[in-house]
């Protein structure tokens, strides 16, 4: 059981990306990357369903392709400044540890750079959907810091703080795995990505949802929370229904 303190600690307090699947018990994972908090508390459940629009971000000072450029920051091509993705969009399933992430020649990643950090998302509807997906999976693994140094917002709120508690911690028991998806909201300069994922560990499973607010920015997706409390909005779901079934 969790203590008081416990419960009401910053969601940033426990870094890394653990699931821990207990059935009886709400899991919350909170934070950018993720730790576990024991929501036994009498503080209502996050609402991943209806999530707060999209705040206006500023263009970044700084970077090699202006925040709203289409070019690509590695030239690839299909930019589509509108649309949603209504059926499981194709992918060839790699894996990062245990864990299963989509890849496509079409939508990316079209690199990965020397600290292993797969990077360079279509702007697409597509795009959008491939790089939450290979966000959940590089944030929960050990290159987690250097990823979130990439795939952070240049201008998202408490940055430097949110990057001081990323950890690279692991749960051996655990697995997890992208079970589904829903496109929230798409206009070519932000998405609103909400994916379904199954977290299993020795005493059972759990269905979480995980939201990504992103921004094109760099010419690439980046992420930009919204909510600081619980920046990936993550809530408990029973099953996926109602998501978009995409799995390996």
């Amino acid at each position: 059981m969790a203590t008081d303190d416990e419960n009401q600690q910053s969601p940033f307090a426990k870094p890394g990306f653990l699931i821990s699947a207990v059935i009886v018990v709400l899991v919350v994972v909170a934070g950018v990357f993720l730790g576990i908090m024991n929501a036994t508390s009498d503080e209502p459940e996050s609402d991943a369903a209806t999530p707060a629009p999209l705040s206006p971000t500023s263009t970044p000072t700084t970077g090699p392709v202006d925040m709203h450029s289409g070019d690509s920051v590695c030239n690839l091509p299909g930019e589509s400044l509108s649309g949603t993705v209504a059926t499981a969009p194709d992918a060839v399933w790699a894996y990062e540890e245990t864990t299963a992430y989509p890849t496509s020649p079409e939508f990316g990643p079209g690199e990965t750079n020397a600290e292993s950090v797969r990077y360079c998302f279509q702007r697409s509807p597509e795009g959008a959907l491939f790089a939450a997906a290979n966000g959940l999976v590089q944030g929960s693994g050990t290159g987690s810091v250097a990823w979130a140094n990439y795939f952070l917002a240049d201008d998202a709120a408490n940055r430097d703080e949110l990057l001081d508690t990323v950890g690279t911690s692991s749960s051996p028991d655990s697995r997890l795995s992208i079970e589904g998806f829903k496109v929230l909201n798409y206009d070519g300069t932000s998405a609103r990505i909400d994916l379904a994922a199954r977290g299993t560990a020795s005493r059972g499973a759990v269905y979480v949802s995980v939201v990504y607010d992103l921004v094109w920015q760099d010419g690439d997706w980046k992420l930009a929370p919204q909510d600081l409390s619980n920046p990936l909005r993550i809530a408990q779901i029973p099953d996926i229904a109602g998501y978009v079934a995409w799995r390996e």
